[in-house]
């Protein structure tokens, strides 16, 4: 294969490493570019291209986590990474555990690593890289790799609720979720709700929200009830789908842009945390985005109309 035959091949892998890192699909899609680049310069041939491009492209993100840490402690509001609909690397044999890796929950937890922590965890613990390649790319000894893989394992232990892993029992609670959702059934929505459960939403002070966490399964009932009656006058459909390997679904308004991304946690068959991406910012690599204040103003005039 030439260059470009042996790049496109390894793109998923490179890509899907990188997202892990960085929590962000435009980074991410960056930092290949990047890696392709350097690749693509380079005067000599590497003996493992693979090792090659895996290193460059896990040095990359590094560098831009490091830098990205400001911008996401000045962030306003809660923090959550840009949805992902579809990871492009596939492994039959680790479908599960990669599936799991890209959750939001598994990307909050990895956010609280160092740089250094977080790839040598996404690349030893998802993706089963040896110790030697690991130390050369992020330029430790194997021994301080070692170290830095069990530091990492035992801080995501100790904060991750394993998902169910029956994929097809998650995606029929999420799929009468989303039927209790379309109907306004509040009862029905409650059920399906842990007592504890929490909602909480990402906009990035750039589109409207509730204000703060919602938490409880009648609070959180009631007003995704609430929800569903604006969205209907305004013509809002609801697109149940994966999401960062998780049940969710996309919103989107009458002319099919995305308006919001809603992503499910489901464990011992009750939804634990409804997590909502509505920062436009996070969501134009899916598609044109709508304008969430104008529908909200639609909203409230179709509200008082009907008043």
């Amino acid at each position: 294969m030439n260059k470009v035959e042996e790049f496109e091949e390894l793109r998923p892998l490179l890509f899907s490493i990188a997202y892990r890192i960085l929590g962000s699909v435009a980074e991410a899609e960056d930092a290949v570019q990047e890696a392709w680049l350097r690749f693509d310069g380079s005067a000599t041939r590497p003996t493992s291209t693979k090792a090659f491009l895996s290193a460059t492209v896990t040095r990359i993100s590094i560098d831009v986590l490091r830098s990205a840490r400001v911008r996401r402690e000045e962030y306003v509001g809660p923090w959550f990474p840009e949805p992902l609909l579809a990871d492009p690397y596939e492994d039959p044999a680790r479908s599960v555990e990669l599936a799991d890796s890209v959750s939001m929950a598994a990307l909050l937890l990895l956010e609280r690593l160092s740089p250094l922590e977080r790839a040598v965890f996404v690349l030893r613990e998802v993706f089963g890289f040896g110790f030697p390649e690991i130390a050369s790319t992020v330029g430790r000894t194997e021994a301080a790799c070692r170290q830095l893989a069990t530091r990492s394992r035992r801080h995501m232990d100790a904060g991750r609720p394993r998902f169910e892993a029956d994929r097809s029992e998650r995606e029929e609670l999420a799929g009468r979720f989303f039927d209790a959702f379309r109907e306004g059934d509040v009862d029905g929505l409650r059920e399906l709700l842990a007592a504890d459960v929490q909602l909480v939403g990402d906009g990035g002070g750039k589109a409207p929200l509730f204000a703060n966490v919602i938490v409880g399964s009648a609070n959180v009932a009631r007003l995704l009830a609430s929800f569903v009656t604006h969205f209907v006058r305004i013509g809002v459909r609801v697109e149940p789908h994966r999401v960062n390997g998780q049940p969710g679904a996309v919103f989107r308004d009458r002319d099919g842009k995305v308006l919001n991304i809603l992503a499910l946690d489901v464990l011992d068959g009750q939804i634990q945390t409804i997590r909502s991406v509505m920062n436009p910012d996070k969501l134009g690599h899916l598609g044109p985005v709508a304008d969430a204040w104008a529908l909200k103003r639609e909203s409230q005039q179709a509200r008082r109309a009907r008043g």
